[in-house]
């Protein structure tokens, strides 16, 4: 399975761009959406901006994997006896 999260633009140097995801930087090429602008968000996969989307939707995914890891999170805790 691959897996490409949105993340925002922060800095732009040529084709190449630093993004945010939930605190963690990483320089990532822009070269298949060299319209990307800092406060952009980008699909990344593998190092990659592969596409861009709007910040609303952007949103909606993060929250979407966010609720995704409390709910696995809540799953592996031991159960308690009452």
């Amino acid at each position: 399975m691959c897996l490409a999260l949105p993340a925002r633009v922060v800095a732009v140097n040529g084709l190449d761009a630093i993004v945010d995801l939930g605190g963690v930087r990483k320089a990532i090429s822009i070269e298949l959406v060299p319209e990307a602008q800092v406060d952009d968000y980008v699909i990344v996969h593998v190092g990659h901006a592969i596409g861009m989307v709007d910040a609303d939707e952007a949103a909606r995914t993060l929250a979407l994997f966010a609720e995704l890891e409390t709910s696995q999170s809540q799953e592996t805790l031991p159960q308690v006896a009452a």
